[in-house]
Formats: structure tokens, sequence, C-alpha cells
């Protein structure tokens, strides 16, 4: 079991490189010109490689987020997207972009991209604190699952109403966010999104052990000597600003939370949660490096949005695993 799991991580680490190599190298409409030195250099290092690094960390993110909601809920189909976590994100982040540019607070570019970084944080922690809540009344996860497609859906409503009173400019900048991306990310944001994602995919290492004691359950993992609550709180935090932080700066992507997990269990049949959080982050770099690449080569006129990929990808995962066995 030992050396098959090796085999498939190296697979895995050769696609990363692989798919790494191609963002790097590969740009659309952004081709290197072979007598132009400069402009080599600005294509290279203001272009594809924040995009690159923007693929690595919200491909990480998303996918640690949803294997942490999936072993909470114990349910495969629980996930950012699907629980409303990232429409709570985007509500805030709306109402951040259209009182911001209506109060002209981009202005000044630190103090704009806190405001939307913290809005999407906090906007994800209130869906998910309030799914958690729900879940203490409620045990069938079917249904809980239900409710946060409908807090995905009242969010989405309020978002509309936002969007239909906003000024042409203010809605024009969120309606080009909400399609999600990894083109938009400078090494200014590179900057700021990385440590905090980093140490967020760092902290989730320490918390392997409650992890896959919440896998067997509450009683479980409180027999084992885990502070359920305490952990749970910690957990929950960690994926809500995973989730927060990402969609601040790539907007809303579909599926890759829900999916890459289902992968990972798919790939390597374990109960070691460290195995799964390793996978997860190879996976989801893997999933948006190669989306990425769609992106630019399936449109020779535009760059399609990045959640057109993903959505082909997560959705035939989550009809495949309805159709599955109910067991867990």
């Amino acid at each position: 079991m030992f050396k098959s799991n090796i085999s498939k991580f190296i697979i895995l680490l050769t696609l990363f490189l692989v798919g790494a190599l191609l963002s790097l190298t590969m740009g659309g409409s952004q081709s290197f010109n072979v007598l132009d030195a400069d402009t080599n250099n600005f294509i290279f290092w203001q272009i594809r490689f924040p995009k690159t690094i923007t693929a690595i960390l919200a491909g990480s993110t998303l996918s640690i987020a949803g294997l942490i909601l999936q072993l909470m809920f114990r349910n495969p189909l629980a996930g950012p997207y699907v629980l409303g976590i990232s429409s709570g994100a985007s509500l805030f982040v709306a109402i951040t972009f259209l009182a911001g540019n209506s109060f002209h607070l981009f202005s000044n570019y630190f103090f704009g991209k806190s405001m939307v970084v913290i809005s999407s944080i906090f906007g994800s922690l209130i869906i998910t604190f309030l799914i958690l809540a729900l879940s203490k009344k409620i045990s069938n996860n079917v249904i809980l699952l239900l409710i946060g497609l409908m807090l995905s859906q009242i969010c989405g409503a309020l978002q509309g109403f936002l969007e239909y009173f906003a000024n042409p400019n203010s809605l024009k900048a969120f309606v080009i966010w909400g399609m999600g991306s990894l083109g938009g990310t400078t090494n200014l944001d590179v900057l700021i999104y990385s440590p905090i994602a980093i140490i967020g995919l760092v902290a989730v290492l320490f918390f392997i052990k409650p992890l896959t004691a919440f896998l067997l359950g509450e009683n479980y993992a409180t027999n084992s000597g885990i502070n359920y609550s305490k952990n749970r709180f910690y957990l929950i935090l960690i994926s809500s600003i995973l989730t927060g932080v990402t969609t601040a700066f790539c907007g809303p992507i579909a599926f890759v939370g829900i999916a890459v997990p289902i992968l990972s269990r798919i790939i390597f049949k374990t109960s070691n949660q460290k195995t799964h959080v390793i996978s997860c982050i190879l996976i989801g770099s893997c999933v948006l490096l190669f989306s990425d690449a769609l992106c630019h080569h399936l449109s020779k006129t535009a760059i399609l949005p990045i959640n057109m990929i993903t959505t082909f990808v997560g959705a035939p995962l989550v009809i495949y695993l309805l159709f599955k066995s109910k067991q867990w």
C-alpha cells in the first residue's frame, strides 16, 4: 500500500510540474516575442508568474476547505460552494465593491484590497457558523445540504438586488470579478494572498488527528480525548479563511472544494487524513493549472471563465457520487 501511494504521489507531482510549466509558458494572447527581451520578462513575471502562483494557491485552499467540511459534516457532498459559503463571501464582497466604489474607498490599494479580503472572510464565516448551528438541530445531512443551497440562493438574491441598483462602473467591476479568474492577480496581490493561504494550509497539518476522529463522529472524537467543540471551531475558522481569501482574489470558483476531496478518496483509498491533505493540495493545484490552460486555449477570441471548466470537472463527479453507495 505504501509503495502504491508513493507511485501515485509521483504521478501527481509530475502532473503538478507539467501544469505549472504549461501555465508559465502558455498564456493565450500574451505570447513571447523572441526579439524583445523586456516584453518577454514583463509577460513572464507580471502576467504568467502571478497567475500560476494564484492557481496553485486557489486549488490548494479550496480543496482543503472542502476536505475539512466533508469530514466535519461526514458528508462527501459538503463543500464551500454547495453549502453556500462561497455565496456568503461573494455577497459581502459585493457590498464592499459597490459601496467602496461609490465612496471612492478603492483609491488606496491596500485599504481597498484589505476591505475585500476581510469582507470575503467575514461572509464565509457567517454562513459557515450558521450552517454549523443548524447542524446541531438537524441530524439529516441531506436536509442540511438543501438548507445550504437555500442560503446560497438567498445570498444570490440579495446580491442581485444590490447589482440592480448599482451604478454601471461599480457593477462592471463586480461582474468581472464574479466570473472567477486566476489572471486578475498581480505580484502585489500574491504577496498578500500567499502568506494568508500558506499559514492556513500549514495550520491544517496540526489538526490531522481531530480530522481523522471527526470522520468517525463526535462520540469517537470525545472518547479519544479530543476537545470536539474547540477543534471544530478552529477548523471552521481555517476553512472559512481559506475560502474567503481565495474568493476575494479569484472570485467564486465552483466545484473544486467538493470534487477534489472526492477525487482524493477515489485515488487514495485510506483513512489517513495526512495523505488526503497532501493529495488535495496536489490535485487541487493540478485541476486549476490545467483548467486555466484550457480557459486560454479553447477559444481564440476570448479567455473563458474558470468556472466553466471547473464545473465540467466537478459536476460529473457529484453525479457519480449520487449514483454510488450511500455509505460514507
